[in-house]
């Protein structure tokens, strides 16, 4: 049997990171087994129908770097891949269940749907169901549109296997009752759309969230009452916050523009999705796309929820960083540069220059490519923007400080011709001399030079600002705490 997947999101809203680990899951099933992955979109909600999150699911994707074999952009054998473009084939499947006694029309009030959106509610009174249609005319002669819902059985079980889960039961009266199949508009509910596409699609293997494991008994209620195979289902496991709660805003970013804008790298975003509740051994870490195009394997998905950890995701974006060459983070970094306006745009000739000069000294301590602002904010901005207050050690007499800053800036003078290891021991031995602590030496001149507590390897910044311009710097500072004491 060929495999053959889908990733059906619906546009009314961003994409969240949740999402893309299961369109990720659905991708390496296809490209693990040599089957198709096919995006569908389902668009079928036209209140919440959002055309900028329609452009974000195609944004996404490109950024994230794979491609689907089938979906409304590229075509394929089974289109149209727009559910609102598919409208009449699902009517007529609703007529179908109609015709065979699977479904009825009702005449509910706007109410009632509003509850009937709502998954998993139980609280519909089924009261059109066995109604006469000579009672039901009434509704029609008064011109109110008729829904046409699911009879939902009320005695049994529905059973499905899960190739994750395992057996899966579920009574049929905990199923929701009676689900709208079609609106009052002619548009299908989810419910409805889903089953008629993922079977005239040859869908083979269904991947999704166990959020949708009660749903499903309803899903294969369905394709028994058209006469159809299911297909294989495996559920997930849940992604959750580090409060063992949903992962939701509270916990961080979720949407997956989020991640983007803070400068992760999408193979860095990729190896750790794959890791949300799949491993290939007990010791292996980093995965390329290829390497997980080939070892992908459901039998290695976990039933015990995924835990997502931001600490973890900036760790592997770091070490994905620290494997790109120079001139890849120099161009990476531009947007957060022009971003924060440090840079002209176009970047002017100088302006690259100390940029390339300065990525290997940041590269080691950059997290996300938003840090690089801040790392090389102190050879792009003026010194006007320095913060006074920071010159001063915590439980420091600011009086002190000058004298300190005095000391330290008689240290750098040959920077550029001594080795950090000299440096520092010039520094050790001077704070031994003075007895203070080496940080009363070294954040005072860290702040000076660069701006901030925060900065790259300090003699290295030094090296790149240059001693001449270091020392004016110093001199500045020494002048602003003299001023302000």
């Amino acid at each position: 049997m060929s495999i053959r997947v889908r990733y059906a999101p619906s546009p009314t809203g961003l994409q969240h990171i949740g999402g893309l680990r299961t369109a990720l899951f659905n991708y390496l099933l296809a490209k693990s087994s040599g089957g198709s992955f096919i995006l569908r979109i389902e668009d079928t909600d036209r209140e919440r129908f959002d055309e900028r999150s329609l452009q974000d699911i195609y944004d996404t994707f490109r950024w994230f770097g794979i491609q689907w074999d089938e979906g409304p952009d590229v075509g394929g054998p089974f289109g149209p891949y727009v559910q609102s473009e598919r409208v009449t084939r699902y009517q007529e499947f609703a007529l179908q269940l109609m015709g065979s006694g699977f479904a009825y029309e009702a005449f509910d009030s706007a109410d009632d749907l509003r509850e009937a959106r709502e998954d998993g509610k139980q609280g519909y009174d089924p009261v059109f169901r066995d109604m006469p249609e000579s009672e039901k005319q009434r509704y029609r002669d008064q011109g109110v549109q008729p829904v046409i819902r699911f009879r939902t059985p009320d005695e049994g079980t529905t059973v499905f296997e899960d190739a994750v889960l395992g057996r899966v039961k579920r009574k049929n009266r905990d199923i929701v009752t009676d689900p709208v199949l079609l609106k009052s508009d002619g548009f299908p509910t989810y419910h409805l759309a889903v089953v008629v596409d993922d079977h005239h699609m040859e869908i083979s293997h269904v991947l999704r969230g166990q959020e949708w494991v009660p749903t499903t008994g309803l899903h294969v209620l369905l394709y028994e009452a058209l006469g159809w195979e299911p297909p294989t289902f495996c559920h997930l496991p849940m992604v959750l916050g580090k409060d063992g709660q949903k992962l939701s805003k509270r916990h961080g970013a979720t949407s997956v523009v989020e991640f983007r804008n803070a400068g992760y790298l999408p193979e860095a975003v990729m190896n750790y999705l794959s890791r949300l509740g799949w491993s290939y051994d007990d010791s292996r870490e980093f995965f390329s796309r290829n390497d997980l195009e080939t070892l992908f394997d459901v039998a290695k998905l976990s039933k015990s929820p995924a835990v997502f950890d931001y600490r973890k995701l900036d760790w592997f974006n770091g070490s994905y960083i620290r494997e790109k060459s120079d001139a890849e983070i120099h161009d990476l970094i531009l947007p957060f540069l022009l971003r924060e306006g440090l840079i002209s745009d176009p970047p002017e000739t100088g302006q690259q220059s100390t940029i390339r000069t300065a990525v290997p000294l940041i590269k080691e301590r950059m997290r996300v490519l938003s840090d690089a602002p801040d790392l090389l904010r102190f050879v792009l901005a003026d010194i006007s923007e320095w913060n006074v207050d920071e010159l001063v050690p915590k439980k420091t007499p600011a009086a002190d400080v000058p004298w300190y800053l005095e000391r330290a800036k008689e240290l750098i003078r040959d920077a550029d011709a001594v080795p950090d290891e000299v440096l520092e021991e010039r520094f050790r031995a001077t704070a031994t001399e003075l007895g203070v602590k080496l940080g009363n030496l070294l954040m005072p001149l860290r702040v000076a030079v660069t701006g901030s507590t925060a900065s790259p390897p300090l003699f290295g910044a030094i090296r790149l600002l240059g001693i001449e311009t270091s020392i004016a710097r110093v001199d500045a500072c020494i002048t602003l705490l003299n001023n302000s004491t």
